[in-house]
């Protein structure tokens, strides 16, 4: 389980959107930020900065960018910062890869004036949406501002989505020999001892998400939560569910065959483990997220903090979420002008048709209370 993505970190969107989807201190703000005579640190577009190859020199000027919890397995990001790295000359610290979405929050409030201070954040929204409340964020709209959808960005420009996927079931299938398509059909007793989540829906993200996709397969709603902590009490009841941290280890050595998760991160980090993973989309339950990024106000690096972003959503940077099994949130985009990775975009599987709605923070927040509350009930 990856801790970056620990409870609160499901990331719902204000809306709907089409899925195709002890150091030394520095002084911030305009000393830090400014070079050829433009303050980087406010500067709200590349076109405000005076273009693109300004903004290059800036950020190679300062060489340096700080990013938080981004592990190097999750969603290309070891390849991104590796590509961007030799792109640009820029060295990349990563500090606290296996962090949560709080503790950004919390190193934004603590390191202030700091030279390692994180420039950027990859976040979840209710957190983008609370570091917006808390005046963290420094407005900035990459060239690509309108491909992303509106419903998927604050209109200010604090932030906006980058790459999200489905909660989808992986199974190995050289272990499963009957393939499940929808929570309904993990009832089915040739499943006993098979189904696991990524850990306790009270702590992990991904199985809190799961959680709430079973109970949309169950009657429920965004604003009831109820029908997935009973179904999945049912479900340990027939002797299904594996109360146990599911993993590429637990599939791998057979003790959970099948796997509630991320789509990719069933993906990107149990497919090179299982050879025969298969990940499939339940038929009755379509449950997204995606994840937001953001640039500090009190980014030590704020040039390069903006190139950072023009890089993820540049068509290189999105076709390298893509790669990393995620949907970027410009794909629908990369598809219409034909400069999407087409083997990457193949292997995701089958979205389902239309517009996925999600729930809101409050929605989100009454439900993870009722999970809570309700939980001991299936662990106990």
């Amino acid at each position: 389980m990856r801790a970056k993505r620990a409870i609160f970190a499901a990331g719902a969107t204000l809306g709907s959107v089409l899925l195709i989807a002890g150091c030394a201190t520095s002084s911030s703000g305009s000393s830090a930020g400014s070079s050829g005579g433009v303050n980087w640190a406010t500067v709200s577009s590349v076109a405000a900065g005076g273009g693109m190859n300004a903004l290059v020199a800036a950020a190679k000027k300062e060489g340096h960018l700080n990013v938080i919890t981004l592990p190097s397995d999750w969603a290309n990001y070891g390849t991104i910062m590796k590509d961007f790295q030799a792109k640009y000359g820029i060295t990349i610290t990563d500090e606290n890869p296996d962090g949560t979405s709080q503790d950004e929050l919390n190193a934004i409030a603590q390191t202030k004036g700091q030279s390692r201070a994180p420039d950027v954040v990859d976040v979840g929204t209710a957190f983008a949406a609370k570091g917006e409340q808390e005046g963290d964020w420094a407005p900035y709209e990459v060239q690509t501002w309108s491909d992303i959808p509106a419903d998927s960005k604050a209109s200010n420009g604090d932030y906006y989505a980058d790459y999200g996927g489905y909660i989808a079931i992986g199974y190995d299938a050289s272990k499963v020999k009957t393939p499940p398509t929808s929570f309904k059909d993990l009832l089915n007793p040739e499943y006993k001892n098979m189904i696991a989540l990524n850990g306790s829906p009270t702590e992990a993200g991904a199985a809190f998400a799961g959680v709430y996709a079973a109970a949309l397969a169950n009657g429920g709603s965004f604003g009831n939560i109820a029908p997935g902590v009973s179904y999945f009490k049912q479900l340990k009841e027939a002797g299904n569910f594996v109360p146990v941290t599911g993993s590429a280890t637990t599939m791998e050595s057979g003790q959970t065959p099948i796997l509630v998760w991320w789509d990719y991160l069933l993906a990107s980090e149990v497919a090179p483990s299982v050879k025969d993973l298969k990940i499939v989309i339940p038929s009755d339950a379509h449950y997204a997220s995606y994840y937001d990024q953001a640039v500090s106000k009190y980014a030590p690096d704020p040039a390069a903090a903006r190139l950072w972003e023009e890089y993820l959503y540049s068509t290189v940077g999105q076709n390298l979420y893509l790669e990393g099994g995620t949907r970027p949130i410009e794909l629908p985009t990369l598809v219409s002008d034909g400069t999407v990775n087409k083997k990457a975009y193949a292997a995701l599987p089958p979205a389902p048709s239309g517009t996925v709605t999600f729930p809101s923070i409050a929605q989100q927040n009454t439900a993870e209370n009722v999970v809570a509350q309700q939980w001991p009930t299936v662990a106990g």
